[in-house]
């Protein structure tokens, strides 16, 4: 199909333009905030991520860099925790939505709170969240668009901040930016858009943007994907590949051997592949390759999103008329 254009995919276009300068300014403003909740953490020593959609995919993927702050840290659905509550004990929660309106937010808000010391993170200062609980605030008010694309970076930056408090986050890394190639980018979604479905895959802190990329690839081209942590794909959706299902990989210098290796599998089987290389080593023979500068941890975070965005408006350009226009969902999800 011939790539797409309209005005939901001009807002989607509008968002992404603004989203580094105003992730520079969100990481910049929430210092207070910031230090409080890292505080908080410290304290209690463990540290509980709720969110729903876009918002949980981006505490998966700030989860392991908690982690590796020394907290013991968990990223839940908040309709999760709705349904079978945690055991009162003292804990650090952040409650995490764009909106700040969402009705599981809305709900467990409402939950009693023995042990608990609640922060928010929402881009609506005026929202329900912001207005319950000390909350960090993205710069530059609420998305606009339909799909996640500004608010996943802008969270990030904020969860950034926090792990600047903690110590495991270099402020520079905001700064490096997005260096992809549009022929990369072109390429890789011609890969994807012939597939009938997409695996998406990473490890540690990737494994959260995969989580949101195959999210946004349901939103925005409306075809089933799913996301997989590197080593689960290993144990039993092999079985599924073939040329009708396509896989991305991110592959980062802790894994490039094993990402290589679950490359040259998926090959065999005749799967399309796409791989999102930050490792810097060779790259897979036997993949489409989106290049990037070798990262880890969180800087590898701020280097693959840009680029998987990227990768998932190419790929939907190439299935959809109408990009970016949602035929059943709305921007706030307020029904349980």
């Amino acid at each position: 199909m011939k790539e797409t254009t309209g005005a939901a995919l001009g807002a989607i276009f509008a968002e992404m333009g603004r989203q580094a300068d105003d992730a520079r300014a969100s990481f910049d403003r929430s210092g207070e905030v910031a230090e409080a909740l890292a505080a908080s953490a410290r304290r209690t020593g463990r540290l509980v991520l709720l969110g729903m959609g876009g918002s949980h995919a981006v505490n998966r993927a700030v989860e392991p860099s908690y982690r590796e702050a020394g907290l013991d840290a968990t990223a839940h659905p908040v309709s999760e925790l709705l349904r079978a509550p945690l055991p009162h004990a003292p804990r650090t929660v952040l409650l995490a939505s764009q909106s700040g309106e969402s009705g599981e937010i809305v709900a467990y808000l409402e939950t009693d709170a023995s042990g608990e010391e609640r922060f928010g993170l929402s881009l609506n200062p005026d929202g329900v969240l912001a207005d319950r609980v000390a909350s960090l605030i993205g710069h530059g008010g609420m998305e606009q668009a339909f799909a996640a694309t500004r608010s996943l970076y802008v969270s990030l930056a904020l969860h950034a901040r926090v792990l600047h408090e903690l110590g495991v986050f270099q402020r520079r890394w905001l700064d490096a930016p997005a260096q992809h190639r549009r022929g990369d980018i072109d390429a890789a979604a011609a890969v994807l858009s012939g597939a009938t479905a997409v695996i998406f895959s990473g490890r540690g802190a990737t494994q959260g943007l995969a989580e949101a990329a195959a999210l946004g690839l349901l939103e925005l081209a409306r075809m089933p994907a799913f996301a997989l942590e590197g080593g689960q794909v290993r144990h039993g959706p092999l079985e599924a590949l073939g040329p009708s299902l396509a896989i991305v990989l991110i592959r980062q210098p802790e894994d490039a051997d094993t990402t290589a290796s679950l490359a040259r599998i998926a090959h065999s089987a005749g799967s399309p592949i796409v791989v999102i290389d930050i490792s810097g080593s060779a790259p897979v023979g036997e993949a489409a390759s989106i290049i990037l500068p070798q990262a880890a941890g969180m800087a590898a975070v701020f280097a693959v999103l840009p680029a998987l965005q990227a990768l998932i408006i190419a790929t939907a350009r190439r299935r959809v008329a109408d990009v970016g226009a949602p035929l059943r969902s709305a921007k706030v999800t307020r029904d349980l």
